[in-house]
């Protein structure tokens, strides 16, 4: 496969030197021993819960999908984001993660016709869920209680997403053995996080997941929130010791359902090596959808985002009909 990468002047190759053979190699890093230990109790917790989901009004009305304001609660937080209903009969679910900036908004048509999709926003991120004492902006947000494990705000958000799930099954119990999850950037590599523990997905797509090989990122210039990392990290080694409960390459090894991925040969954002361990490390059925770039503006890329999204409708529509694990 030929890709040119994008022309840019920015002072760091966003390709890291890598090819596409060479990121196909990226390992992912060692778990703790206590990994799956950790996570459980985190998810246990998560799904002890009342998550009491409240509708709001409707807000749009449009493409036969009704859509709703919405409140529900999460590990110590109670957040906010949208769901949206289908006229007709509902066929499948989706949890929607977003991006590292939050949303104040939600995409429209959903990623499968007939499907209900709930969007929510991370505590501390998104219009709708702004806490006091988390801070919203990204490169303040990924150092948020970092010093600690059980406080780290990245093991926060990936609760948010098993009780946005539970939210969605007590308001659309239909769904049940049909539900999926799709996330990009920071949503990505929050669901690369969540999707191990967590048998009531049963298939995902993650587009350029961030969390990825987090001894390789750290060595890594960028623009998102792993150059954050990489300061603090030159001060305080000692954090290593905690990403290494967050690594979503380390997480993906334990998933057990279908996932598709799609990942950039060139990010400066999110650097690719990152990307491609997450699939690397996936042990179950895998898909790999290939970008020329992510987080970067390049003369294709409204044809291959399109690509994804006609990839990602096919393989989540398969994927569930057949009910996942």
């Amino acid at each position: 496969m030929t890709m040119t990468a994008p022309a840019h002047d920015l002072p760091f190759d966003p390709s890291y030197g890598y090819g596409l053979d060479d990121l196909l190699s990226v390992p992912a890093p060692d778990r703790p021993d206590d990994f799956e230990t950790f996570w459980r109790l985190k998810y246990d917790d998560a799904r002890q819960v009342e998550v009491a989901p409240d509708l709001g009004q409707l807000e749009i009305a449009e493409d036969g999908v009704r859509v709703f304001g919405l409140t529900f609660s999460s590990v110590g937080v109670r957040l906010g984001g949208w769901l949206a209903i289908p006229d007709g009969p509902v066929s499948h679910g989706i949890v929607v993660g977003h991006g590292y900036r939050g949303r104040d908004a939600i995409d429209l048509p959903l990623p499968v016709p007939g499907m209900a999709a709930i969007f929510p926003c991370a505590r501390g991120i998104g219009a709708r869920s702004y806490v006091g004492g988390i801070p919203a902006e990204p490169m303040r947000h990924v150092l948020h209680g970092i010093q600690a494990r059980e406080r780290y705000a990245i093991g926060g958000c990936v609760a948010d997403v098993w009780c946005a799930a539970s939210a969605l099954l007590q308001l659309v119990p239909s769904i049940k053995g049909r539900l999926g999850y799709v996330g990009s950037s920071f949503g990505g590599g929050i669901g690369a996080l969540a999707l191990p523990w967590d048998e009531r997905f049963g298939a995902a797509q993650l587009t350029v997941p961030t969390f990825g090989q987090h001894p390789l990122r750290l060595t890594m210039q960028s623009i998102g929130s792993g150059e954050a990392l990489r300061q603090y990290h030159a001060t305080h080694p000692a954090v290593t010791e905690v990403l290494r409960y967050f690594d979503a390459a380390a997480a993906a090894t334990l998933i057990g359902i279908p996932v598709q991925v799609a990942a950039a040969l060139f990010d400066p954002a999110v650097p690719p090596p990152g990307q491609f361990a997450i699939y690397n490390a996936l042990s179950a059925e895998r898909s790999l959808v290939i970008l020329s770039a992510g987080h970067f503006e390049y003369a294709n890329a409204d044809a291959e985002n399109q690509a994804v999204l006609n990839a990602q409708q096919i393989f989540l529509a398969d994927h569930l009909d057949c009910g996942g694990r």
